[in-house]
């Protein structure tokens, strides 16, 4: 008597991955579709020889669609979309593998792989100058306004100039590199009038100016390991005459006279004379013609 014996295989084993932590650096400017996790590295094995279904997920808010697997059967994880530091810093995906389709009612076993991803700031942006406003709350742009400051004619000022809204200076936007910044003038200093201090930034005069003048020059602030990121800066000097005295009114008191009624923008009367406005004036030796 002869007995034939099949043996029937049974979906008793849950897939296996190489390994089930992995975690990896991705700088900041890495190139959209550069593979992130290789293929093998994240490869299940099943004992049962069942086909793998891989799923890609992130537990972490607002960081979807950054990473993706190549297909449902193929978990190579790739950067589907470009990285911004500034909006988050690290995540965590969760790569499944199960021996049967997701829409499948039958039995399934599932493993599950960790995938941290942690994000390296990389060297994106050129120097801000400060004080700048951000735009939008978007922290990847910040607006500088230009700077201004006034010398007299005929003088020449051995310190730094005092400057508005402040002194010349820029920082490096990528904190976590912080590279040194180097200043220079590139442009609008006539006669070499002014220098400026390659570490500081301050502004200094080298010789005086003779006559009434505005200087509009061209601050450079250049990353020192990297000359290719670099913001220029607009700084407005104008030479004036030297003013001795502060202005004074004429009067230490103004009285006047307002009428109940009266729409916005109307005259205010001398107080005892109706039909003339009240005029404040005020004075400066300094102009005396004025």
């Amino acid at each position: 008597l002869e007995i034939i014996v099949t043996i029937l295989n049974e979906n008793d084993n849950t897939p296996m991955f190489p390994q089930p932590n992995i975690t990896k650096n991705v700088p900041e400017d890495t190139e959209v579709d550069t593979v992130i996790v290789a293929r093998e590295e994240v490869t299940a094995t099943d004992a049962d020889l069942d086909t793998i279904y891989y799923e890609l997920t992130t537990t972490v808010q607002n960081t979807d669609g950054y990473f993706a697997i190549r297909g449902d059967n193929n978990p190579e994880i790739y950067l589907q979309k470009a990285l911004d530091y500034d909006k988050f810093i690290s995540t965590t995906l969760l790569l499944y593998a199960r021996d049967r389709p997701v829409t499948s009612t039958e039995h399934t076993n599932t493993a599950t792989a960790t995938i941290t991803i942690t994000i390296q700031q990389s060297d994106t942006r050129a120097p801000w100058f400060l004080p700048c406003t951000q735009l939008h709350n978007d922290s990847s742009v910040c607006i500088s306004s230009p700077y201004s400051g006034r010398v007299n004619i005929s003088e020449i000022v051995k310190e730094p100039l005092l400057l508005e809204p402040g002194p010349i200076y820029a920082v490096d936007p990528d904190y976590t590199i912080s590279d040194r910044i180097v200043y220079r003038i590139v442009g609008g200093n006539t006669n070499e009038v002014f220098s400026v201090d390659a570490d500081t930034g301050n502004l200094t005069m080298n010789k005086m100016v003779t006559s009434p003048d505005s200087f509009l020059l061209q601050v450079m602030a250049t990353q020192v390991s990297n000359v290719r990121k670099y913001s220029v800066a607009t700084v407005e000097i104008k030479v004036i005459n030297k003013s001795n005295f502060p202005p004074y009114f004429e009067k230490g008191v103004y009285n006047g006279t307002v009428f109940v009624g009266l729409p916005q923008r109307s005259f205010v009367y001398q107080a005892g004379d109706p039909s003339t406005p009240l005029v404040i004036t005020a004075m400066d030796q300094d102009f005396p013609d004025v």
